[in-house]
């Protein structure tokens, strides 16, 4: 199997997961893909996924199966890239991005080993600086986030750590999202489309929980766990 799933190569992006392809047959290639996300079925739900296929030249029928498998382990194919025009006009045909936009390499997400539910990435370490996480649903850091570090979640994030970098949660929009850590000093903070001030280094740092609040302002409060 791990030859198989070899011949897909999947990665972060900033708007979801990008599967890039080999040059074996398209049949192969297919199975591949399908293998890897069955195999991690808890950490592709929900995931938006476009493809590079290189010069694979794919009919509709090609795509639109491979989308409607998708669609039933709750996948979603939104971009298809190629070399191949015949492709290319297919993908458009049927209403797939045809671009994207592909990050630095210090910007490509980072995975962790384990996930530990559908919607969650935990990072068992020090984010560094430099680093950018994105992931598409909550992120849990045990460690601290680096100044120049940056974490980006559509969901919350939480980090068992200090946090001196810049952490965005509900990128997506979602203003009910929350950052949680053990000593909130971060250079910025952003839930939705509210930005924080920076905050200064605490001198008997505590737990903090920030949140947007009723008046539609972002506020850090204790945090009291459970």
């Amino acid at each position: 199997m791990e030859q198989v799933t070899s011949l897909v190569q999947i990665k972060g992006i900033r708007d979801g997961l990008l599967a890039t392809f080999s040059d074996a047959p398209w049949e192969d290639q297919r199975v591949a893909l399908l293998a890897q996300i069955d195999e991690r079925p808890a950490f592709f739900q929900g995931a938006r996924l476009a493809m590079d296929v290189g010069t694979q030249v794919l009919k509709v029928n090609d795509l639109v199966d491979l989308r409607d498998q998708l669609s039933e382990r709750n996948v979603v194919m939104w971009a298809v890239i190629s070399e191949s025009s015949t492709t290319e006009q297919t993908s458009q045909l049927l209403g797939l991005a045809t671009r994207i936009s592909k990050p630095r390499p210090e910007e490509q997400r980072q995975f962790a080993n384990t996930v530990t539910d559908d919607t969650a990435l935990l990072i068992s370490k020090t984010i560094r600086s430099g680093t950018r996480i994105e992931y598409p649903g909550h992120v849990v850091v045990i460690g601290d986030v680096n100044p120049g570090a940056e974490i980006v979640a559509e969901g919350n994030v939480i980090v068992w750590g200090r946090v001196r970098g810049m952490i965005h949660a509900g990128a997506k929009g979602n203003r009910s999202a929350f950052i949680c850590a053990l000593d909130l000093s971060a250079n910025q903070l952003r839930i939705a489309d509210e930005i924080s001030a920076t905050l200064k280094p605490q001198k008997d740092p505590r737990p903090e929980v920030a949140s947007i609040n009723s008046e539609g302002r972002l506020q850090a409060e204790l945090w009291h766990a459970g």
